[in-house]
């Protein structure tokens, strides 16, 4: 009983070890062009500027492109025109499904929340 036991938590341990051992980088590339006169706020989630990076962690070259796509997301439709969307694994471009660079191209509701500015 002891034995099993024993051999449970060291698959377990060895299960989540391997989990972590394998995240790579991902690196979400923001680039937002800002609604007229509204840059200041536009570029505030980038410190200011309008383009930069966040970096997170992935399992995947899929799991870091499915976080691009969500990255899209644009909630202040009447202050970001529109975003454009890169991602790096482990330092290489991954691509979206079509094969653009751009993640923003999936996304579903872009439609819906860019080129809204006008309200």
């Amino acid at each position: 009983m002891k034995l099993q036991f024993i051999c449970l938590f060291m698959a377990i341990f060895t299960f989540m070890f391997t989990e972590f051992a394998f995240a790579g980088a991902c690196e979400i590339q923001y680039t937002r062009t800002s609604c007229p006169d509204k840059e200041k706020i536009s570029y505030k989630k980038c410190k200011g500027k309008q383009s930069c990076s966040k970096f997170k962690e992935a399992s995947s070259a899929q799991e870091c492109g499915e976080m691009a796509v969500s990255s899209c997301k644009n909630k202040r439709v009447t202050v970001t025109k529109s975003k454009v969307i890169n991602a790096l694994y482990d330092d290489k471009q991954i691509k979206a499904s079509n094969g653009s660079d751009d993640f923003c191209t999936v996304y579903e509701k872009a439609a819906e929340e860019f080129n809204k500015c006008d309200g």
